[in-house]
C-alpha cells in the first residue's frame, strides 16, 4: 500500500479529534465549500485553509443514522491521525447527508443533487461513499463526467455486483453504464453480494441443515440484487426455493406474507433488504405468525444490530445476521489500533464493523491521492490495482474492477441490540461467481 497510512497516534490527540468531529474548527478555519443543505461544517485541524476537501457521503438520518454518523467520524478520526495532510497538501473533509428526513433513507433526489455539488466544486478530490448501492447508482456516473476528469469515490459498504462486474445478479448494461467516459473512477473495500449470498446459502445448508427456504425482498437494488444471488446459490447447493415475493415497505402489515411463508412449508426465510424500508417490521410479522424459533436470515443491510432490534420490537433475536469480514473486536495489528483508538475516543463503545470498512475506504483514497499528480482524473485512476498492506482491514488488493479481493463473511445471532459472533464462512470464488 504505496506510503503507509498511519492509522492511530497519540492518543493524547483524541480529544482534539472529538472536537473536530463534533463540527469545530481548529485555526479559526470556518469555511464549508459543500452546501450547508446536505453537508455539515468544513473539519480541518490545519492552519488557513485546506488545499482539497475530501466529503463522506451517507445516508444520516433514519434507522441507520448511529452507524453513518459513526462512519463518518472515523473517515474524519484517520485524517486527524495524518494531521490533515496528504503528501504536500493539506485536507480538509466534510460529512455529507443523500438521505431525507421524509423517506428515512437515501433519496435519489438528494443523491443526484449531492453528486453534481461534488462535481461542481474543483477543490474536492475524492469520495468515501456511498453507503447504498442504489445511491451509487445515481452518483457514479454524475463524478465520471466532472470537469476537471473523473472524481475518485471509495465505498465502504455497497455490495451491489453491478456496480464494478456484469453477470449473474445484474442488469444488462452494468456496469459500463456508469462510466459513461469509458475510465473507471470507483472502487469498494467490501466484497460483493455474489460472496454473502453464496456464504449465507452455506451456512443454511450446513449449520442450519435447511432443506428449503422462502426468500422475501424489499424490491430495490441492493435487496433484490441480494436475493436473487442468494436464491442461486441455494438452489446450487441444492436447497429448495419454496417461494420468492416482495414486500411493500410501506405496507402497515406483513400477514399475509407470513401466512404465504407457513402454507409453503418451507423451512426456514431469507430477507433480501434493508432495515429502513420496514426490514423490522417484516420480521416482527414473522415471528408473530411463525413462532420465535423459526429460522430467519437477513444479510448485513439489516446493519446496525441495534436498529434492527429496536425497529422489530424487541422479536429479533435468534435471526441469523451476515455482515463484511471479521468482527472488529477480533481485526490484528493496524485494525486493532485502530479499533482501540476509536473506542477510547467514543466513550468505550466499540466500532461497528462498517466504522472500520469506512476507515479503511479513507486508507484507500489517501493511497490514492498520494501516488497521484493531484489531479482528479490522476487520483481516480490509481484507485485500482492497489496492494494494501497494514490496512485496518489487513493485507488485501483493489483489483482492476475496483473490487476487493477480501471475501471473508461473518455470521451472528441476534441477541438484544447486538449480535453474537457464529463462524466466519469464506464461500468458494466458484459458488460466488457462479452464482
Amino acid at each position: 500500500m504505496r506510503r503507509r497510512a498511519v492509522v492511530v497516534g497519540a492518543l493524547a490527540a483524541v480529544g482534539v479529534m472529538l472536537a473536530l468531529v463534533a463540527g469545530a474548527s481548529a485555526g479559526g478555519q470556518k469555511a464549508s465549500v459543500l452546501p450547508a443543505s446536505s453537508c455539515g461544517k468544513l473539519q480541518y485541524g490545519g492552519s488557513g485553509s485546506p488545499d482539497l476537501i475530501i466529503a463522506s457521503d451517507f445516508p444520516l438520518q433514519g434507522a441507520n443514522r448511529a452507524l453513518t454518523t459513526e462512519m463518518a467520524h472515523a473517515v474524519a478520526f484517520v485524517l486527524e491521525q495524518r494531521d490533515w495532510k496528504i503528501g504536500d497538501k493539506t485536507v480538509g473533509f466534510q460529512s455529507c447527508d443523500d438521505s431525507t428526513a421524509q423517506a428515512g433513507s437515501w433519496d435519489a433526489s438528494k443523491c443526484t443533487a449531492n453528486a453534481n455539488a461534488y462535481a461542481r466544486e474543483k477543490s474536492l478530490i475524492g469520495i468515501v461513499g456511498n453507503f447504498n448501492s442504489g445511491c451509487a447508482k445515481l452518483v457514479i456516473p454524475i463524478l465520471n463526467r466532472a470537469s476537471g476528469g473523473p472524481i475518485a469515490m471509495v465505498s465502504p459498504t455497497n455490495t451491489y455486483p453491478g456496480l464494478t462486474v456484469g453477470g449473474p445478479g445484474t442488469a444488462p448494461g452494468e456496469p459500463k453504464v456508469y462510466y459513461p467516459t469509458g475510465k473507471r473512477n470507483y472502487a469498494r473495500v467490501v466484497w460483493n453480494d455474489r460472496f454473502q449470498g453464496a456464504a449465507d446459502a452455506l451456512f443454511i445448508k450446513q449449520t442450519l441443515k435447511l432443506k428449503s427456504v422462502f426468500v422475501l425482498t424489499d424490491g430495490q437494488t441492493y435487496g433484490l440484487g441480494i436475493a436473487t444471488l442468494f436464491r442461486n446459490a441455494a438452489k446450487k447447493l441444492g436447497i429448495q426455493v419454496a417461494g420468492f415475493q416482495k414486500w411493500d415497505p410501506n405496507a402497515s402489515s406483513y400477514e399475509s406474507l407470513a401466512s404465504a411463508v407457513q402454507s409453503s412449508k418451507a423451512a426456514g426465510v431469507f430477507l433480501g433488504g434493508i432495515v429502513c424500508l420496514n426490514g423490522g417490521k417484516v420480521i416482527k410479522d414473522l415471528r408473530a405468525a411463525l413462532g420465535p424459533r423459526f429460522p430467519i436470515m437477513i444479510p448485513d443491510g439489516f446493519t446496525p444490530f441495534s436498529a434492527t432490534a429496536e425497529t422489530s420490537g424487541g422479536t429479533s433475536d435468534g435471526v441469523y445476521i451476515s455482515y463484511p469480514g471479521i468482527p472488529v473486536k477480533s481485526l490484528k495489528g493496524a485494525g486493532k489500533q485502530f479499533v482501540d483508538a476509536f473506542a477510547k475516543a467514543n466513550n468505550g463503545k466499540f466500532p461497528d464493523p462498517y466504522t472500520a470498512y469506512a476507515a479503511q475506504a479513507a486508507q484507500v483514497l489517501i493511497a490514492a491521492i498520494s501516488k497521484s499528480d493531484g489531479t482528479r482524473a490522476s487520483v481516480a485512476s490509481k484507485l485500482f490495482n492497489q496492494k494494501v498492506s497494514g490496512g485496518v482491514l489487513g493485507d488485501f488488493g483493489i483489483d482492476a474492477n475496483g473490487d476487493t479481493t477480501l471475501g471473508a463473511v461473518s455470521i451472528g445471532r441476534m441477541k438484544g441490540k447486538d449480535a453474537t459472533f457464529v463462524k466466519i464462512i469464506t464461500p468458494p470464488v466458484s459458488l460466488a461467481k457462479g452464482a
